[in-house]
Parts: C-alpha cells; structure tokens; sequence
C-alpha cells in the first residue's frame, strides 16, 4: 500500500510521525518533491481564490501525488493539543479538495480533535493503523515506535537542526535543494525568525529566506528550536490565552527573544491571507516595539512576491543591524 504525504502544511511538524507510524504498519510513504513553480501553479489553479499560499501550495502537492499513491494521508485538523485550535481552514481541508479536485485517491481525513486532551490521541491512531490491518497489537506498537521517533525529532530541533536535515537523517526523505550547512552557522547578528513553519521552511514559498539571511552574515533561530515548556511559559503572560496553537508558538517565540541578550532583530513572516496572523502579527510588533525597541521587520507573502522586493528588505534589515552595532 502506497500512502501519499503532502510536502506542505503539517509535514515540517509530524512528518517523522506519520513515516514512522506508516511504515510499521507495512506501508510505503511517498513524499511530493520540494515545492516547485509548477507545484505552485497547480495550487493556484486549484484553489479558491481566498486561500492563503500555504493552503494553495498544499493543493499543489497533492496534485503532484494524485498517480503515485493509493491513499492520501489529508487529515483533519482541529485541535492537536488540549484547550487550542489549529486554523479553521486546515479543518476543511478534505472536504475543500473533493470539492475542487478530481481524479484524486481515496483520503485518510481522520478527524484529529485533541481539544477534550490528549488520550484521544490513542483513538486517532487506531482509526488511521485499521485502514492497514486488523491487528490491533501491531498498531499499538507502530504508534509506540512512532512517538519514539517523533521525541527523537523535537530534541533534534531544540538542539539547532533545521527540520530538513531532521527529517532527512530520520527517514531518509532528501530536505531539498538547500545547500548543507548554509544559513546554518554563527553569524556576525543573531536574528529570531518567527512565523509558520510550512512558510519558513518551504524554500520555494520563502524563497530561500534563510539562505539569504545567512550569505548576509545572520545566524536564524526559529521556534521550533525553542523547547515547547519556554514557549508555553511565555505565552501565558498575555492577560487572554491564546486559542490558535500557532499563533500561541508564534507570541511566545518572540516573547523569548525579546529576553535574549543574544538577539540583535525579528522578522516576522506571515502570509497573505492568514487570518489568525492578521491578529498575532500585530501583538508580535507592539511587543518588539514596547520591550526592547529591536529592529523588526515583518514580510508578507503570496504567490506574486517578488525576489528583488523581498532582497532589498532583507539588505535593508541587515543595514539596520550593522548601523546599531556601530553606535
């Protein structure tokens, strides 16, 4: 059985999950390639108009595995913690790509809702593992294997791996085109990228933000490289919870850097569309602005952002850096 896995979205975050649950189970998991023009153009095509590029860019890739896969893994996501929700547009995902879609394999959309905790989780995997045996001993144990590999993957991250090179040295699943080691390195200013990962990490849809960052003399530390403890303590200082668990990673993020002596600016990438950000964007700046007056600079993308724009701010950003350290 072929299982299909979006390169978009979720897969920077439980990728090493899924794989690891999947292929116990006797499955072969295919991976889309790398978000590519044609990938994004297909997305375009496909999509509703009101989608935001990383919901555009997940139609893409499940295009570019309509003929390789017997099932395709699009499940739907409404809470993956207690007390939280994930974006109201991935939990219509499945029904949003029947409606626009044709031609498509069938869907595991097992419904994951870990709002009520996290015991649910039990049940999800159950669900998804009977679509590929009858055994329930031999699902217990791919979950059990699974979520050994995911542990693996979060340390890697908190321990300054990109989620590229984690998921490649966990499933052998190539990261991309990137450069081995580039952004990577000690820089000359230290910066907080915060923002989605699927926006992140995607060259394609960042256009190589990282890269960039690191030819100019900036060493990236992004969230995920933040244990999720540190996060959660920050975030809890808003006077409101925050109910979006991105949007909840995003603030505390930032929050911790702001406490850094090591962080010499922020960026914030966000895309155009993204409601939730629309609202966490702003706290993110009046914070920066409030606390530490760091430099920020904050960028928006969509699928007609040019390279040269997004260059110049960057150099600009990387201007405003030099000149504070020179004062």
């Amino acid at each position: 059985m072929r299982i299909g896995i979006p390169r978009a979205l979720f897969y920077y975050y439980y990728f090493p999950l899924w794989h690891a649950f999947f292929t116990a189970l006797g499955a072969k998991v295919e991976v889309s390639p790398p978000t590519n023009k044609a990938i994004l153009d297909q997305g375009v095509r496909g999509a509703v108009d009101e989608a935001c590029l990383p919901i555009k860019v997940y139609y893409g890739h499940v295009l570019a595995l309509r003929n390789k896969a017997d099932l395709l893994f699009v499940p739907r996501l409404v809470s993956v913690e207690p007390k939280a929700y994930i974006c109201p547009k991935f939990m219509g995902l499945p029904d949003m790509l029947r409606a626009g879609l044709r031609d498509l394999p069938r869907f595991i959309d097992t419904n994951v809702n870990l709002r009520q905790g996290t015991e649910k989780v039990l049940e999800v995997a159950l669900e998804m593992g009977r679509l590929l045996t009858r055994n329930k001993r031999q699902i217990l144990a791919a979950w059990e294997k699974a979520q050994a590999v995911y542990q693996h993957y979060v340390a890697l991250l908190e321990s300054g791996l990109r989620p590229g090179p984690a998921i490649e040295r966990l499933t052998g699943v190539p990261e991309g085109r990137r450069r081995r080691g580039e952004g990577e390195g000690p820089g000359r200013w230290k910066v907080g990228l915060v923002g989605h990962g699927y926006n992140l990490y995607d060259e394609y849809i960042s256009m190589d933000l990282i890269g960039r960052l690191g030819r100019l003399g900036v060493e990236v530390v992004t969230p995920d490289q933040i244990p999720g403890a540190v996060i959660e303590t920050e975030a809890a200082r808003l006077p409101k919870r925050l109910f979006w668990t991105l949007g909840k990673r995003l603030v505390g993020s930032t929050l911790h850097f702001l406490q850094r002596p090591d962080i010499d600016g922020i960026i914030h990438v966000s895309s155009f569309g993204c409601g939730p950000d629309s609202l966490v964007g702003d706290l993110v700046e009046r914070f920066s602005q409030r606390t530490r007056k760091l430099p920020f600079l904050y960028l928006t993308l969509d699928e007609q952002t040019g390279e040269a724009g997004l260059q110049t701010r960057v150099e600009a950003f990387t201007d405003m850096l030099a000149w504070r350290a020179a004062q």
